[in-house]
Order: C-alpha cells, then sequence, then structure tokens
C-alpha cells in the first residue's frame, strides 16, 4: 500500500495550505471511515463544481481555485487522503461530451471532442478498493438541476450528470461506491498508482487554438454559467 500514499508533484499534500486545512479540520485525530467521508463531503460541497485552467495543476491549487470537475476536484481528494494516511489511486476513462451539454453551450460545446479525458479516485477501505465519482458536483447545484428537471426520475444526461436515478443519485460515502457521471463513460484506460502517471500518458485531445480558447475564454464562460445554474438563474437554449 506504500505507492498508494505518496506524495508527487500533483498531490502535493505537503504543501502549507494543504496541511494547514488538515490541522484546522483535525482530520487526522478521525478513524478511517470518518476520515474518508469528512474529505469526501469536503470535496464535494465546499470545493465547486467548475473548470480549471488545466486538469493537470497541482492539489493546492485546486485548493486554491476553489472550484474543480471530475480530474482536478479527485486530485485534491487523493491529496487529503493521503495526508490523512488513506491509500487511493487513480481510474481513467473518457466519456461522451453529451454528458457535458448545458454546462457547456454554443460554440464552446461544438468545439469540444467528443471524447473528454474523465477519471474517479478508488479508496482503500477495510480490505477493497471503492470507487469514488460522486463527489464531482457540489451538493447545491445539483439540486437545482433536480429542480429544474423535477419530472425526470430515471436517467438523465447532460449539466454534468450521467445517472440512471437523477432524482436520488448515490453521491453520499458511507462506505459505499459512489457515481454521479458513470452512465457517461465510453472507454476505460484502467487504474494508475497517481495522475501524474496518467497524465504523463493521456491528456484531453485539443489543439493548441482550441486549448487557448478553452484556457482563456471558453471555461470562464462555462464556470459562470455553472454559477448561474447553481443559483437557479436559468437561460433557457
Amino acid at each position: 500500500m506504500n505507492r498508494f500514499l505518496q506524495a508527487t508533484p500533483m498531490l502535493d499534500f505537503h504543501h502549507e495550505s494543504i496541511r494547514n486545512l488538515v490541522k484546522a479540520r483535525q482530520w487526522e485525530k478521525e478513524n478511517d471511515f470518518a476520515k474518508i467521508q469528512k474529505i469526501y463531503n469536503f470535496v464535494r460541497d465546499e470545493i465547486k463544481f467548475g473548470y480549471n485552467i488545466d486538469d493537470r495543476i497541482p492539489a493546492s491549487e485546486v485548493l486554491k481555485d476553489g472550484y474543480g470537475q471530475c480530474n482536478t476536484k479527485g486530485t485534491l481528494l487523493m491529496a487529503l487522503l493521503r495526508a490523512v494516511g488513506i491509500p487511493c489511486r487513480f481510474h481513467g476513462f473518457t466519456i461522451d461530451k453529451r454528458l457535458q451539454k448545458g454546462a457547456m453551450t454554443g460554440l464552446v460545446y461544438a468545439l469540444a471532442p467528443r471524447r473528454i479525458i474523465h477519471s474517479w479516485v478508488e479508496v482503500h477501505y477495510e480490505g477493497q478498493w471503492l470507487h469514488l465519482e460522486g463527489f464531482i458536483l457540489d451538493s447545491r447545484y445539483l439540486k437545482k438541476l433536480q429542480e429544474k428537471f423535477p419530472d425526470c426520475t430515471a436517467g438523465f444526461c447532460g449539466y454534468g450528470v450521467a445517472t440512471d436515478n437523477f432524482q436520488n443519485p448515490q453521491i453520499d460515502w458511507n462506505g459505499n461506491d459512489t457515481y454521479i457521471q458513470k452512465e457517461g463513460i465510453n472507454h476505460d484506460f484502467g487504474v494508475f498508482d497517481s495522475p501524474d502517471e496518467f497524465f504523463a500518458k493521456r491528456q484531453q485531445r485539443l489543439s493548441p487554438p482550441k486549448k487557448w480558447i478553452f484556457q482563456n475564454i471558453a471555461r470562464h464562460r462555462m464556470n459562470r454559467n455553472v454559477a448561474r445554474i447553481r443559483e437557479g438563474l436559468w437561460i433557457d437554449g
């Protein structure tokens, strides 16, 4: 298990901001169940759903931003878990971009690659590896989506969601797997010791011009759109 507890350039849990957070929350004093649950809930709800400048930023930068998506929130989750001695690993996938429709709109959606790099975190607890994916969307954002589409009681795909139970997805951790985008997965790359190892081999397939547009224009529009949804301020179409 030692290799699933190591710091890396992305899992920089020795960074002062992360050390201070762990100390302030006193997570290291909890039992393993409470460590996982409290860190999971922190990353899910206190780090809002949003789009950072790059998938490969370190955990300390995700914490500073205060928002993230599957890959970046996963990096922070892994760093915090390892900081308190909980083994975890990275599982890489791609998802169909239809899952992002609504969060991405217009030209931004049109420019996005058909297959988007996705990941979840696997945590080792009581002798088994559990899948953690339900932390991606903060509860307030998801609640506003459910209020917008109250008649959708089965499957739903869009706005960062791909689930077969939209009104009651398994996003709470109580010693179980959690999911919120699993139904959008279309390719499985397998497990890796760290996000660093994965992103050294796989990255979003964007041309340099598209990457510049995403980092400097598109993601800011996406974040404003997500913020409006979180506040219930919908722009139809």
